[in-house]
């Protein structure tokens, strides 16, 4: 019988993401004065890969090729390992540089907010952990 993922599978690959998110925005906010440097960001985790670790679960993956059409209509093909371009962007400069510094540390902020979440389940696991074997929790 296979393993079923752990939660504490879940809330590694959460932080891992919110880590590579942070290294992305701090290079947008490094590069918010580039002409033509469009924001970027990193997709969220697919929980099909948490199931897929977990025992070979299969889950279909789309997969995005890009027509001519659709290319000569501004489409750009997906970057690869989690980065695209940001979707959230309130402005572009007249240079086409579209990183705003205002919402780029909001978004800094939310990942500061969900690494603590993150950070307190994980906290409250171990004190379950703890008490089911028998240990003092706290």
């Amino acid at each position: 019988m296979s393993e079923m993922p752990t939660i504490f599978s879940a809330i590694q690959m959460r932080m891992q993401n919110l880590s590579q998110r942070q290294q992305v925005i701090a290079q947008n906010l490094a590069n918010s004065e580039t002409p033509g440097y469009k924001s970027r960001d990193v997709s969220e985790p697919n929980f099909g890969d948490l199931l897929q670790g977990a025992g070979g679960i299969s889950v279909a993956k789309p997969r995005v090729e890009l027509t001519g059409t659709m290319k000569n209509l501004g489409a750009v093909q997906p970057m690869g390992s989690g980065l695209v371009f940001d979707k959230d962007v309130t402005e572009t400069k007249p240079d086409g540089n579209n990183v705003t510094l205002e919402d780029q540390l909001l978004k800094m902020g939310k990942v500061q907010a969900d690494f603590s979440a993150m950070t307190n389940i994980y906290r409250k696991q171990m004190v379950l952990l703890k008490t089911a074997l028998g240990k003092a929790g706290g």
